[in-house]
């Protein structure tokens, strides 16, 4: 059985791009008409899992689509990348059966959530064997799917990118490549997509799309019962090579793959500063027909662009990436690994996000808040520009929201100028209060690589619908504290508010800003309290920190901070 090799350059080219958005009859904008653009890409999670997080967390915090991994029957195998060897279109891949995956459309669609398949019809699986979903295969012949005579263009790998009939004929990888240019072949992927059409799918990713002529994929689409379906190509830049992204924007938007990779340029080696004209101002594509990200599945291990284990870096790059005008953001929410090949944990499954590895990027309140601004700030301009000339930067979005970002060592407190109403919003970061003065003016303390977040409709923290519920009065915890793979950090003591030394009720600390941890925690002012951090494996397994426990005290108004090191 054929498995994808470790090169990061070739994971890159089969399987790039994420997110998408529905839009009207012959629409290629990527972001739709409406409010909401953001995507959440539930990488690698089973189709019931998806289907409560939409009610849990997506529909509520304001996402407008979520993005679900291959549903079609692949090579059997744990590794991540079996989702993108096709064996058959049945739906009945590791993720979930047809049934599943339904009873997923309907439940999102329920919670105003839109679903967008990624959509493997570049190849075929290599190797030979039996599917996910039973059905037996060998390399160019996929009974009552393909045969020989369909994967006959060209038998050997791509050598050479900067040939065009090697790169869209030839084998990605050593996978059998359909020959997109015969009538039966674009009617069999027709026949797929609209499938999954007629269960609901709100739009498609396409897969390896610089891999196919843009004709043949134009051809493709025509041939859909909504012709006018959302399609966003992975055509991934490369300099010098035969085959442009802007090829494809004739049938779709096409995924800037210079976005992610020049925010981690940014917040690694350069200044916040530059940002001040990201997007078309840098050379990238237009922002109407353009998806961006920080990262996705194939980047977050190719090591092209930011991933979860960059901290501050990455949720800031996040903050910023949501409160910008360009492109529409996806979001991507996977799990831990230490090997590129790793699947994912419990085949899949997400008992609860934080647990098992699961990082849930999507559910961290400083990603998860942006998404109420960014539907608040769509439409709006860039205004009231500031920056210091190094990593501390702050705009507007007309008279609807405001961000101040200090991606610096030290604090930041300055009065920052916006265009929003007098009045008192809630900072969406923190969930604390700030207060606009008639000049539009407010003053606030940055802490080093933290943020401030204000938007109209969050006017009162804990005022209801998403808006976050502050800690008026207790502890902010932050200890820096690191972990391995499925382990999480964890906060208990003499309160029951820190569950009465109880493991089974100790609090789980946020992972955001890794490797530092943070909780804020309500308990009367003036308790004095003593408290200790723990660790806690994907087993449930728990390792105390070592040494006497911890005291504190509450002071008479607002919260003690604790800045702690986990002691070993």
């Amino acid at each position: 059985m054929a498995r994808r090799p470790l090169s990061a350059a070739l994971a890159l080219a089969l399987t790039a791009g994420v997110g998408a958005l529905a839009g009207p009859a012959g629409s290629a904008q990527a972001a739709p008409p409406g409010t909401k653009d953001v995507t959440a890409v539930l990488f690698e999670w089973k189709f019931d899992s998806v289907a409560k997080e939409c009610t849990r967390t997506l529909g509520p915090a304001g996402y407008g689509f979520v993005q679900v991994s291959p549903p079609q029957e692949h090579i059997q195998g744990g590794q991540w990348w079996t989702s993108y060897q096709p064996v058959s279109y049945k739906i009945a891949g590791r993720l979930g059966d047809r049934a599943a995956f339904a009873n997923m459309v309907s439940a999102c669609h329920a919670a105003g959530v839109k679903v967008i398949a990624d959509s493997v019809i570049n190849h075929m699986a290599a190797g030979n064997g039996t599917g996910t979903g039973g059905s037996s295969y060998e390399k160019y012949n996929y009974p009552g799917t393909y045969a020989g005579a369909d994967m006959d263009d060209c038998r050997s790998n791509i050598t050479n990118y900067g040939d065009r009939g090697n790169v869209q004929n030839c084998e990605l990888v050593g996978l059998a490549d359909l020959d997109t240019g015969e009538d039966y072949v674009r009617g069999r992927i027709a026949a797929y997509l609209n499938d999954l059409l007629s269960l609901g799918v709100d739009g498609f990713r396409i897969d390896a799309a610089k891999h196919m002529p843009a004709a043949d994929l134009a051809n493709i689409k025509t041939r859909l019962n909504n012709p006018g379906v959302y399609w966003k190509h992975e055509a991934i830049h490369g300099a010098g090579e035969a085959v442009s992204p802007g090829e494809y924007l004739g049938s779709g938007d096409v995924q800037e793959f210079r976005y992610g990779r020049g925010l981690k340029q940014v917040f690694n080696n350069e200044n916040l500063a530059n940002l001040k004209n990201y997007g078309e101002g840098w050379g990238f594509m237009e922002s109407g027909r353009s998806a961006v990200f920080v990262d996705n599945h194939d980047t977050e291990r190719g090591g092209d662009t930011l991933n979860y284990k960059d901290g501050a870096n990455y949720t800031l790059a996040s903050v910023f990436m949501l409160a910008w005008p360009y492109g529409a953001p996806d979001v991507h929410s996977g799990y831990e690994f230490s090997a590129h090949d790793a699947g994912p944990p419990n085949g899949g499954t997400v008992n609860a996000c934080y647990s098992d590895g699961w990082k849930c990027q999507h559910d961290w309140n400083e990603i998860k808040s942006m998404v109420g601004f960014r539907n608040v700030a769509r439409g709006q301009g860039v205004t009231n520009w500031w920056d210091n000339g190094g990593d501390q930067i702050a705009f507007g979005r007309g008279d609807k929201a405001y961000v101040a970002i200090n991606h610096e060592g030290s604090s930041l407190t300055r009065t920052f100028q916006t265009s929003l109403a007098a009045g008192t919003y809630c900072n969406v970061q923190h969930n604390t209060a700030v207060t606009v003065n008639g000049s539009g003016q407010f003053t606030a303390t940055l802490g080093a690589n933290t943020a401030v977040a204000l938007h109209v409709n969050a006017r009162t923290c804990g005022s209801g619908g998403t808006d976050p519920v502050p800690v008026s009065a207790g502890a902010s915890f932050n200890v820096n504290a690191t972990t391995t793979v499925g382990q999480n950090i964890y906060v208990t003591g003499n309160q029951s508010a820190l569950g009465n030394w109880n493991t089974a009720g100790a609090l789980k600390l946020d992972p955001a800003a890794y490797p530092v941890w943070k909780l804020d925690v309500s308990m009367p002012a003036g308790t004095s309290f003593e408290y200790k951090y723990i660790r806690k494996d994907a087993s449930g397994n728990v390792t105390w920190e070592s040494g006497a426990n911890r005291t504190a005290t509450v002071p008479a108004s607002g919260k003690v901070t604790l800045n702690d090191t986990w002691r070993s």
